[in-house]
């Protein structure tokens, strides 16, 4: 068995379970506000414990057990718990880390952390603090997955280790065909029970923590390829999220072609006025042509149903960071109509309709000319000029015009129409929206102000 090993950057993780006692008594002058703290602490952990305390199922025990028998030495270092999440290409299960003590753990913040177990009613003078176990995710990666996917996540979320609000590599391991990565255990909720609750003031908390991951990533011309929900664990306690599955990720340029995107305008019109379709759109003909000698196209289309941004559905061919904006923009939207999953496609023809549907046909077709790519629909029910953002928002929560947005509400789609640009190169990066005045923290002042001040200051000074 081979160990991959990497210094992570501080990253505070969910500890719950009491395991051993420490010699260290409890003072008897605590104040009440840290005896305070410390009920509720011991009631989360008990809520946690008792959630892990439920009965397996059958079939995931099997499959815990396998895993253990297939690592020598496995049980001596995690103790399985529960399976937390499963994928196309993976398999997660919750883990308690029973060596903790013997490695120098960087990634945890709470590295000295204590915990004081819930009294008991008889000896409640007794109590001690007892020292939290270390819980672990464990990212089974399923051998169906080829070896190349496998080295480039493992590589990506090594180079990812110092990013804030990124889920760092703790370790990774391979015996045979198996390969399992060890990642830091991170309590969160089920996006589905808080979203339609959010205020605007916690949705803009909420997004500062995403485009703070995705301002790390981008920067290092990472792609993730597959934001949503399920992937941005959040914890509406604490109020602090971290971007997780870095499975279908890829850095920017690897495997691309160039595409008439990034082409000049002047350029982008001569490619097209000498295409197929401006020779055959005076005379139009219904369906596919029967012998079509062109070559297909071949482009990255990896991600979820309802977030891929519009680039990607057309195949572009030399996509970038921006397609993960898009992708952010789209849960915007999600919190904003109290809807999930607002787009529900099948297929990609469907998903492109979803989107006319809101921007309408003219400037879906033009978003598809970006790409050397034809859109015409004679659906009667997608107009050429679409609606507003606000429009669907104010549909969407079964409100009218009486009651209109909110001056912060209309802030928070100015952003969403940032997020949602069809051209890419329109579209808001990760960097900018964080200095957004939507995201930007009260009297944190923007670059620009900043760089105002050097300059007012360059200018007194001359």
């Amino acid at each position: 068995m081979t160990a991959v090993v990497s210094n992570i950057d501080p990253f505070e993780i969910h500890e719950d379970v009491r395991t051993e006692d420490t010699e260290v008594m409890v003072d008897d002058d605590q104040t009440e506000d840290a005896d305070r703290a410390t009920e509720v602490a011991a009631e989360e952990d008990e809520e946690e414990e008792s959630s892990d305390e439920e009965l397996v199922d059958t079939g995931v025990q099997v499959d815990m057990e396998k895993l253990q028998g297939d690592f020598p030495g496995f049980k001596d270092n995690y103790r399985l718990i529960k399976r937390i999440g499963e994928g196309t290409f993976s398999t997660v299960y919750k883990a308690e880390d029973l060596q903790y003590d013997r490695y120098d753990n960087f990634w945890d913040h709470e590295i000295d952390a204590k915990w004081t177990p819930p009294p008991l009613r008889s000896n409640e003078a007794e109590r001690q603090p007892r020292r939290r176990p270390r819980f672990v995710a464990i990212k089974k990666i399923y051998v169906t997955s080829s070896p190349a996917r496998i080295l480039n996540e493992l590589e990506l979320l090594h180079d990812l280790r110092m990013c804030p609000s990124v889920c760092p590599l703790i370790t990774a391991f391979r015996h045979t065909d198996q390969v399992v990565a060890i990642l830091p255990y991170f309590r969160h909720a089920d996006f589905r029970a808080y979203f339609r609750d959010m205020t605007i003031p916690d949705v803009a908390i909420y997004l500062r923590s995403l485009f703070l991951a995705l301002m790390s990533v981008h920067a290092h011309r990472i792609l993730h390829r597959d934001i949503k929900p399920t992937n941005f664990l959040y914890d509406p306690t604490t109020q602090r999220g971290v971007l997780v599955d870095f499975g279908l990720a890829e850095r920017e340029g690897s495997d691309s072609k160039p595409c008439l995107c990034h082409e000049t305008r002047e350029a982008r019109k001569h490619r097209q006025s000498t295409s197929v379709w401006a020779q055959t759109s005076t005379t139009p003909q219904p369906g596919y042509p029967k012998s079509d000698t062109r070559s297909s196209r071949r482009a990255n289309r990896a991600g979820t149903r309802g977030f891929r941004a519009p680039e990607v559905l057309f195949k572009c061919t030399e996509q970038t960071t921006a397609i993960d904006i898009w992708s952010a923009g789209v849960i915007l939207l999600t919190i904003l109509s109290k809807r999930f999953p607002f787009f529900n496609s099948a297929d990609d023809v469907e998903a492109m309709i979803e989107i006319a549907t809101i921007f309408g046909s003219k400037r879906m077709k033009a978003a598809g000319l970006l790409h050397g790519c034809v859109f015409e629909t004679s659906i009667p029910t997608i107009g050429q000029q679409g609606f507003s953002i606000e429009k669907i928002i104010l549909w969407s929560t079964c409100r009218s015009d009486e009651k209109p947005l909110t001056p912060e509400e209309r802030l928070a789609v100015q952003f969403l129409e940032r997020c949602l640009e069809l051209d890419p190169s329109k579209r808001i990066t990760a960097e900018e929206a964080m200095n957004h005045e939507f995201l930007r923290v009260k009297d944190e002042p923007s670059s620009q102000e900043m760089g105002a001040d050097e300059d007012d200051m360059d200018i007194l000074h001359a």
